[in-house]
């Protein structure tokens, strides 16, 4: 479905409260759309406002629910997208109830926390024909999509050597909620990781060996060894795991893949991803339940590994970390 006929397409949006939430509303409002009603438990989402404020709002899903099923009913104002911005352990349960009211599901990343379910999502996607779409918004970083043409037009059988460094400071609040719970955000490796695993295996291939250094609340590290590529990663929401610099600086935040010697910088480009994503999504493109399998199946296995400490291909930063 698109919007090529100038008919605004209307969608709904569940958890409005959070980070990524009004990236989603923009990228609706910037194709030229509508967002008909919004769920969140959280009631101080005044950044709707700034969106859609004739939006309807709910604060239960059964009440939100209800509301889909009613405008299906209608017809006139039917859900055409559901956009799925809930905690992660919550996914599942909302894309079905997007499809369950005759309407596609376009949501963040995790799509799901464990690869089974999306064998089973696939069979909901077939018997409702809705589609369900994932935000893998770094496959459209031009970036990321030169390097990807690099790479694929590089020497055959070449195995490049990869650093990737991802470190995001979170205070004591990120443990009280939903994200320091493994159970519910998939922890360190899938919340905050996810992204970039599924970067990787998209431009170097599926994952051959995938080994865990470190696995604790705050802090990932591992060896990932691709089809073409060989992967150091550390993940970490600890501060005290930023390079001296960077703290200096006053930021918390610190990003880094170097191949083969070389930083790829694309610490910018990020604030129109989701708009691109959408176009792409209502022109008929869009990446679906097969694109995000591979990095669901590769945060699942960090997720479960038992760490083998420092041996073999390790991550420099460990050195100066108790593991």
């Amino acid at each position: 479905m698109s919007n090529t006929d100038n008919k605004s397409i209307n969608f709904a949006l569940i958890g409005a409260a959070g980070y990524i939430a009004p990236r989603h509303m923009k990228a609706i409002r910037e194709t030229g759309n509508v967002l008909v009603a919004i769920l969140d438990k959280y009631d101080g989402v005044g950044i709707i406002d700034s969106y859609f404020p004739e939006a309807d709002f709910f604060t239960e899903p059964e009440r939100f629910d209800r509301h889909l099923d009613k405008l299906r009913r209608q017809g006139e104002r039917k859900i055409d997208y559901v956009s799925i911005c809930s905690p992660n352990y919550l996914h599942d349960s909302h894309i079905r109830l997007a499809l369950r009211n005759d309407a596609h599901a376009i949501c963040e990343k995790p799509i799901v926390l464990n690869p089974w379910n999306l064998d089973a999502l696939k069979i909901i996607e077939d018997e409702y024909h809705k589609k369900i779409y994932n935000i893998l918004q770094l496959r459209y970083h031009p970036t990321i999509v030169q390097l990807k043409q690099d790479i694929d037009n590089g020497p055959a059988g070449k195995i490049y050597d990869i650093d990737l460094t991802y470190i995001t400071s979170r205070g004591n609040w990120y443990f009280r909620s939903w994200k320091g719970d493994v159970t519910k955000s998939g922890g360190v490796a899938t919340n905050i990781g996810v992204h970039f695993f599924d970067m990787l295996t998209w431009i170097f291939g599926k994952p051959a060996e995938n080994v865990v250094h470190l696995l604790s609340d705050d802090k990932s590290a591992g060896f990932l060894a691709l089809e073409k590529a060989r992967v150091r990663w550390f993940l970490s929401i600890d501060y005290n795991t930023l390079p001296e610099k960077v703290r200096l600086s006053g930021q918390r935040t610190y990003r880094s893949i170097v191949i083969e010697g070389r930083e790829i910088e694309f610490s910018g480009g990020f604030t129109d991803l989701h708009t691109v994503t959408y176009q792409q999504i209502l022109q008929g493109n869009g990446f679906g339940l097969d694109d995000a399998r591979s990095a669901i199946e590769t945060v699942f296995t960090i997720r479960n590994a038992k760490p083998i400490g420092l041996s073999g291909e390790y991550h420099p930063l460990l050195k100066n970390i108790p593991v």
